[in-house]
């Protein structure tokens, strides 16, 4: 299989036509292998305009919704990432090529092993990775420029807030546990602005400032 020419008619047919615009994001979502990042039985829809099962009852995300969200933190290269849910690694792939560093907390360890050692063999040196909850940040790293949570939740967990750098942007779906609105929050010196970026489904943020176990 042509997986450079599967990955520019997904940018193509799937990213570009729906109004995603930033170069840069478009560059990354060429660029990262995706094909690599899911199971091997499922190579094949690697590409499709869906999510696909990583294990673990987890989801790597459907591409439009990887660019959408990656396009709204408006990264530039010099940013330090908070990711919450590294999942399969995808995501924390196209952030790596996109800030500084990043930073990302996954709940369950074998995802976290799995991810280390894709990124590792496909050289992103600018990624720690650690697992916990990811609900609470990364105190000790804050604060951030940009954060992004991979995974519904109830409402803005107030840590993520907190770790916010001022200037920062943060993207997290938020609503029930069967469908969300991904909501882009922008720190200012003024205060906390909010806006809704449209609806989305995601599996559930497990933790002290999500929801409290998976059903």
């Amino acid at each position: 299989m042509d997986f450079t020419t599967a990955r520019n008619r997904m940018v193509d047919s799937q990213l570009v036509s729906r109004g995603i615009k930033d170069a840069k994001v478009l560059l990354a979502m060429r660029k990262v292998p995706r094909h690599r990042f899911v199971e091997e039985a499922l190579i094949s829809q690697a590409h499709g305009d869906h999510p696909l099962p990583i294990g673990e009852k987890q989801t790597i995300s459907q591409p439009y919704i990887v660019a959408l969200m990656t396009e709204a933190l408006e990264l530039r290269g010099v940013e330090r990432v908070l990711e919450i849910g590294t999942g399969s690694g995808y995501q924390t792939a196209i952030l790596a090529e996109l800030a500084e560093k990043v930073y990302s907390i996954e709940r369950m360890y074998p995802l976290s092993v799995k991810a280390r050692r894709l990124l590792d063999e496909l050289g992103y040196l600018n990624v720690v990775l650690k697992v916990g909850d990811g609900t609470l940040g990364w105190k000790e790293e804050a604060p951030f420029d940009a954060v992004m949570v991979t995974a519904g939740s109830p409402e803005v967990p107030q840590p993520l807030v907190d770790q916010l750098a001022v200037g920062g942007r943060l993207v997290i779906p938020v609503g029930d546990r069967y469908s969300q609105s991904l909501v882009r929050v922008a720190r200012t010196k003024e205060g906390i602005k909010k806006s809704d970026l449209g609806g989305c489904r995601f599996v559930n943020l497990v933790g002290q400032h999500g929801w409290q176990e998976l059903e």
